[in-house]
């Protein structure tokens, strides 16, 4: 099998304009963790560049074992920083974010799942920007009420928790996750906060058919899923899953239309789409700039 299959020519890009260095240097001076750099985002030297940022708190190993995703996984995580939630919002006001995204690893080894240290962190962003937007992309708390309504209550303007791929490939690519199980997470906030913008996201490109893409997105929108984001997958080393195909732009363009005209309030795809990319825009409903007429960023 081979490692990297070439890359069809609607993915090669240049890279952008700008220095990202001035966002890594308040990241490092801050000691944060961002899922750009951790996951190997394809547009992480973009967003730097443009001074944005996915914080990714609660430690940088994982408690599960997603075969796509690049982030480290162990039984246990690190040991929580009570100050992080601090560092995070000095880092938000320093950076000029007007909308934060802050996402972390899964840590089924916490009692509660790092719902507080989520509840902390959105507290200290909206003291420290009090206009600042927020959105979290969180890991599914077992679809547990209590925990996801500790994390809502914190002043949280957009729910985003990914159910990544269609029903059929679940137990493949996310085996210690479970498809009903994020629909519940997901139905489970718009009802416990049903003023709350909820937003998913699937990667394609792993095997999934047209047909299965449709089914999985009735199913979000079911459980009360606005917002929807459509990316390839793009395999980040040759211990991960093997891509399947690379889709063409016009085929996103045609499943944005198809599954917006569902009913969804707005479907974001693209080959580089990440459910963070552009999330201000997604949240404003703007339309975002195409991911794959934007030059390509490097992995840092």
């Amino acid at each position: 099998m081979q490692y990297y299959r070439r890359f069809p020519d609607w993915l090669r890009r240049t890279l952008p304009e700008g220095s990202a260095a001035g966002t890594r240097a308040i990241l490092k001076k801050y000691r944060l963790n961002t899922v750009c750099r951790s996951a190997m985002c394809p547009n992480s030297h973009e967003c730097y560049a443009r001074n944005t940022a996915t914080f990714m708190i609660l430690g940088k190993v994982c408690t599960r074992h997603c075969g796509f995703c690049a982030v480290e996984s162990r039984s246990f995580g690190e040991e929580l920083r009570s100050d992080e939630p601090v560092r995070v919002a000095c880092a938000a006001r320093e950076l000029g974010l007007r909308y934060v995204v802050i996402t972390s690893v899964t840590r089924d080894d916490l009692e509660d799942e790092g719902a507080s240290h989520y509840e902390a962190t959105v507290r200290c962003v909206k003291s420290e920007i009090p206009d600042a937007g927020v959105e979290v992309l969180t890991p599914d708390f077992h679809a547990r009420r209590e925990l996801i309504a500790r994390v809502l209550n914190a002043g949280v303007d957009v729910f985003n928790h990914n159910l990544e791929t269609v029903r059929r490939l679940q137990r493949w690519i996310r085996p210690r996750a479970d498809y009903e199980r994020s629909l519940m997470t997901l139905e489970t906030a718009k009802r416990t906060v049903p003023d709350c913008v909820t937003k998913s996201g699937l990667i394609l490109g792993l095997g999934e058919t047209e047909t299965e893409i449709v089914e999985a997105g009735r199913h979000l929108l079911s459980a009360g899923v606005s917002i929807l984001t459509l990316g390839q997958y793009l395999r980040p080393t040759p211990a991960h899953l093997e891509v399947k195909e690379y889709l063409h732009p016009k085929k996103f363009e045609e499943l944005a239309g198809r599954l917006e005209s569902m009913g969804f309030q707005k479907v974001f795809a693209g080959a580089y789409v990440r459910s963070s990319y552009h999330a201000h825009e997604t949240f404003s409903g703007r339309s975002a700039e195409r991911c794959y007429d934007v030059p390509v960023p490097v992995n840092d």
